[in-house]
């Protein structure tokens, strides 16, 4: 549960920004999340070195 919490509140942020009619600021942490979670699973792990 608690490694959802983060998704959970950007989730509800966007929904709140949407609501309020602040949909670009809505996108931009929609995309500025995305962006986060993508680096987070491609970038590469640290390998000791040799």
């Amino acid at each position: 549960m608690r490694s959802l919490l983060p998704w959970l509140a950007v989730l509800a942020l966007v929904v709140l920004l949407s609501e309020l009619r602040m949909r670009p600021l809505a996108v931009a942490v929609s995309l500025a999340w995305l962006a986060w979670c993508v680096w987070t699973w491609i970038r590469p792990t640290r390998r000791p070195p040799r």
